[in-house]
């Protein structure tokens, strides 16, 4: 049995997290071009003065630049802060012991001693997942973790590491994917409900489809850069429809954006969305999601809308 001593339940009281992806990625988000390290610092006050302190970061994003900009915010607050960061097996990461010099990278960006939670980013080659499952168990039970978690894994891979886990009695406390109004993979395959059947928390990145699902854009309004080529204006054409809707139900719920709609479908639906934000704007826009749920008919809308796409 693994050593517990001052566990906590990362994922008590949390509605929303908040997704530090944009955090220095220059590449994806335009870290440098309209926001800028005070403006996130800035994010970060905003959140916990709202009462969201749970950040998922990861050591790849922004190239470290997340964990240390988060860092250098825990710093100057004397707020609880609950933070969960990611392991990147890449392919010439070939022993067990890379897992523990990762975190220990991790933690020294972060300025912490210990992780709430540690998940595995991908599942990628050459390594298996009882290997790095196995590493966790070291990190676990030396108390440099709070939780394990995995992200990306589909059903087959969340079980066998869940089963490592098990036999030395630690439970897989995560699963981090891609889940929205326009990528309900997860629930069509199944991966939901195994989570929600064995109490692992499926955590929801991505809940506004990396923006798209805010309603900024349209086929006369389409995106710019590397999402462009994701969501091009054909996509955002057949979207219409759905924002459309989200826009008629989010005024029944005291003026909520599509946005604030797309978030809390992800809570009704018992994930947890951990959508980013670069702006304060952003922050108390996605703060808005939170303290009410759609009806049982309107998700049956947005599922049935969702469906068409």
């Amino acid at each position: 049995m693994a050593d517990g001593a001052g566990e906590e339940n990362v994922f008590e009281g949390v509605e929303l997290g908040i997704g530090t992806w944009a955090w220095g990625d220059r590449l994806f988000w335009g870290y440098g071009q309209g926001y800028h390290q005070e403006d996130l610092e800035a994010v970060f006050n905003s959140c916990l003065n709202l009462g969201f302190n749970f950040f998922d970061t990861a050591e790849v994003y922004g190239q470290g630049l997340s964990e240390t900009y988060l860092g250098q915010f825990i710093k100057k607050t004397n707020k609880r802060v609950k933070i969960a960061s990611k392991f990147m097996p890449f392919p010439w990461r070939l022993l067990r012991g890379s897992l523990t010099r990762a975190l220990q990278g991790s933690l020294k960006r972060l300025g912490i001693t210990r992780l709430d939670r540690y998940q595995i980013h991908w599942p990628m080659p050459p390594i298996n997942i009882e290997t790095w499952m196995d590493a966790m168990t070291d990190v676990y039970q030396a108390g440099l973790i709070g939780a394990v978690g995995v992200s990306n894994y589909e059903r087959g891979q969340m079980l066998r590491a869940y089963d490592v886990l098990a036999r030395e009695g630690i439970p897989l406390a995560s699963n981090q994917v891609e889940y929205s109004l326009i990528n309900r993979k997860v629930e069509k395959n199944g991966l939901l409900k195994l989570c929600q059947e064995r109490g692992i928390k499926l955590i929801a990145y991505s809940p506004l489809g990396q923006g798209v699902l805010s309603g900024k854009y349209s086929a006369d309004n389409p995106m710019s850069g590397v999402r462009a080529r994701r969501y091009d204006r054909k996509f955002l054409e057949k979207l219409d429809p759905l924002l459309t809707l989200m826009r008629q139900i989010g005024e029944a719920h005291e003026r909520r954006s599509p946005a604030q709609v797309a978030i809390n479908w992800v809570m009704c639906k018992g994930a947890l969305p951990i959508p980013g934000a670069k702006t304060v704007a952003q922050s108390e826009h996605n703060a808005r999601a939170t303290g009410w749920r759609l009806n049982e008919e309107e998700i049956a809308l947005l599922d049935a809308a969702s469906d068409k796409l």
